[in-house]
């Protein structure tokens, strides 16, 4: 049995205030391609489907329109599709009677039964080849809220040691639906794992990725998929990647998310199953239908010097460049380190730019370190995240830092004004 498993899609992103829905329909068109090139017999989609909980009617239209065509051009392929923390799972799932017309199963929340229990038969996809034999199943486990995993009605394991509820949460719904699955497969019947998480020791990207909870204290261990599972399919991490082992892998989201992930490559991931055991995987790389370019940091007469350079790419200079269609000139982030202010920093660049099939998107200036200086740093609101904000802020009040309960409050807090934000978005 042949599947493809790829993640992090973020249609509907928004690069430094640009869409990129030409980026996206591309990647579809070239991953339909694939699919039939490949005659897979399945699709699985590791959650962040969209990148925001309320995407735009385009973004859904690139998703749906995406199924339909693999429908029609692939009659037999089955389609799984969890949502991830960028995804309000609600809104995956309020499709999902007209998506299974499609041979598409859409997961985007876990429900508990009136014992406590988890309800897991709904969790559980059947895998079919060509002659709709059920080779596989799929163990869809879509991301995990803390609000679905902890509290009243959701019956609790005496013997969990995890460092806290909401682990402890997300460990024991891994273990009742790999339970579940065991009784339902027959031999030869392979069990295939798909989460939304991130697991210890996994790589992350440097600037792209959300934490996937407030507080960070959300990683979960790859010991939690015993032996029987041939293979692992995750989602979240933008990075390509295995975890231990070849059959625990981050596919990695197909296109560079930020301009901090252009140095590795994108990809999804052929799984081969034989029976009850995986047999192989295979990267294949995705075409990047937009470039991206950094240049610097450095000071600014080297950085024209490389932005000058450029001319020498008849891609991106000249007539040829330009005829190209806007949508598919590349991106460009243009790092200056400076030793004084510039006030013309920005028409300098965008002077050595004039001609070029370029998009600039980003500007940053690197300002010198001052020792000694008494003024306070400057803040970025943005990376620095509500967590350190409020840490450095009851500091400065009380001359210390918060306690460890006083974190954890903090942080409920936090997620629960997130879980309401997609209670009203969804």
């Amino acid at each position: 049995m042949r599947l493809i498993h790829t993640a992090d899609w973020h249609l509907g992103q928004s690069f430094h205030g640009q869409e990129r829905h030409v980026e996206h329909r591309a990647f579809l068109n070239w991953l339909l391609d694939t699919l039939v090139e490949r005659n897979a017999d399945a699709l699985l989609v590791a959650g962040d489907i969209f990148d925001v909980v309320n995407p735009s009617l385009a973004a859904q239209a690139l998703l749906y329109d995406f199924i339909v065509d693999a429908h029609r051009r692939l009659p037999g392929l089955e389609i799984v599709l969890i949502a991830g923390n960028h995804d309000s799972g609600n809104r995956i799932e309020l499709p999902a009677p007209l998506m299974r017309r499609l041979n598409t199963h859409a997961l985007g929340r876990v429900y508990w039964q009136d014992d406590g229990d988890l309800d897991a038969e709904r969790l559980l996809v059947p895998l079919t080849d060509a002659e709709g034999a059920t080779r596989a199943w799929c163990l869809a486990l879509p991301f995990l809220r803390p609000a679905e995993v902890t509290g009243t009605g959701v019956r609790a394991d005496e013997d969990d040691d995890a460092p806290n509820d909401y682990v402890a949460g997300i460990n024991r719904v891994h273990t009742r639906l790999i339970e579940a699955a065991r009784a339902r497969r027959e031999p030869g019947q392979a069990l295939v794992a798909m989460s939304h998480a991130h697991l210890h020791g996994a790589a992350v990207s440097e600037a792209s990725e959300r934490p996937i909870v407030i507080g960070g204290e959300e990683s979960i261990s790859a010991a939690l998929f015993p032996d029987d599972i041939a293979y692992v399919a995750l989602g979240h991490l933008h990075r390509a990647q295995q975890v231990g082992e070849a059959r625990i892998r981050y596919s990695g989201s197909p296109l560079p998310l930020d301009f901090s992930e252009v140095s590795y490559p994108h990809q999804v991931v052929e799984v081969m199953l034989e029976g009850e055991a995986l047999a192989n995987t295979e990267a294949i790389p995705v075409p990047r239908p937009v470039a991206m370019h950094r240049v610097g940091p450095a000071p600014l007469e080297q950085v024209l010097a490389e932005l000058a350079a450029l001319e020498d790419d008849p891609e991106l200079s000249g007539a040829r460049g330009r005829e190209r269609s806007r949508d598919t000139w590349p991106w460009l982030e243009v790092r200056v380190t400076l030793e004084a202010p510039i006030p013309d920093l920005r028409a300098r660049v965008e002077a050595a730019l004039e001609g070029k099939a370029l998009r600039l998107l980003r500007l940053e200036r690197r300002l010198p370190r001052v020792e000694g200086e008494d003024a306070p740093a400057r803040i970025d609101l943005e990376s620095l995240g509500p967590r350190k904000l409020f840490e450095r802020t009851w500091a400065d009040r009380w001359g210390e830092p918060p306690e460890a309960d006083v974190l954890a409050d903090f942080d409920r807090l936090c997620q629960d004004v997130l879980d309401a934000d997609e209670e009203v978005t969804s």
